[in-house]
């Protein structure tokens, strides 16, 4: 299972024996780790990354689920990330809503996190495949740790779809009243359906950036399932591969609902701007 976990300690070296641990473990064969940070809490709330020791298949964090979730402890567009504004993250729209998004996790386990993680103290934020929790909670709790964990759910493009299919209606009402106003009102009306399209326009480029990132990581997922092949068991490698197949799978149905955002037919029907517009396409197959 999918699992995005957050082990919270006191001490600094504590939290990079946690990270050394999350890798032995993934060596070892009894997680996966795809990515992995050391943070901390700054007095004043903020987020500090701390350096990285070691490399994981997703390296960069910028727009992946775990940079989500680390810029939501941050506060969203209002914290800081190593001195960085967090706003740039979600494209300047709605960012915390964005982050949300991406992070693939519930506001819960996002409370639980903050409740834990107070000024001063370390976390680690990793993404990992684990069948049980026991390798895990083992290694932190002699380092002293808490470990907080959920079960990612893939549901950024369901809410991104959701959010195209309500600004599209509010269009549609807007255009309709727009057509039976006074003249007075209809300067009001036009100005109000210009905001709503470029807002829906705004939504509909943050989704195309959002097509190519999910690629990366589903095919970084991927390769780290596959190159373990060659030390796994023959019982955990059938775990790796349906685990591979779950997330092929998953891109796939998240890429094909986001590329039905673009549909042209849909999209015209609305009075969007040509930029905006993008015919609706076959998912790219991610490499298995």
């Amino acid at each position: 299972m999918e699992t995005m976990l957050a082990v919270v300690f006191e001490e600094e070296s504590k939290a990079y024996q946690g990270s050394r641990a999350l890798k032995q473990l993934d060596k070892e064969g009894s997680i996966v780790v795809y990515a992995e940070r050391v943070i901390e809490k700054n007095l004043d709330g903020t987020i500090a990354l701390k350096h990285a020791d070691f490399e994981f298949p997703i390296h960069a964090i910028r727009g992946t689920a775990i940079g989500a979730v680390i810029g939501l402890l941050a506060g969203g567009p209002l914290g800081t990330i190593g001195g960085a504004a967090l706003g740039s993250m979600a494209g300047g729209l709605a960012g915390s809503i964005g982050d949300f998004y991406r992070a693939e996790v519930s506001a819960e386990f996002l409370d639980e996190v903050s409740a834990a993680l107070k000024p001063g103290k370390f976390a680690v934020i990793a993404d990992v495949d684990e069948e049980w929790v026991t390798p895990v909670d083992t290694q932190m709790e002699a380092l002293g740790a808490s470990v907080i964990r959920t079960a990612k759910q893939s549901f950024e493009a369901e809410q991104r779809a959701k959010e195209v299919a309500r600004l599209r209606a509010e269009i549609e009402q807007a255009k309709a009243e727009h057509a039976q106003a006074r003249a007075e009102r209809k300067a009001k009306l036009q100005a109000r359906i210009d905001k709503l399209n470029a807002r829906l326009e705004a939504h509909l480029d943050q989704a195309k950036q959002r097509l190519d990132q999910m690629k990366s990581e589903a095919e970084a997922k991927i390769r780290a399932l596959h190159a373990k092949k060659e030390k796994d068991r023959a019982d955990v490698e059938a775990r790796d591969n349906a685990e591979a197949e779950r997330i092929r799978r998953e891109y796939e149905e998240s890429d094909a609902r986001l590329r039905n955002l673009f549909s042209a037919d849909l999209f015209s029907e609305q009075g969007g701007s040509a930029s905006a517009q993008q015919q609706k396409g076959q998912p790219e197959p991610v490499h298995k």
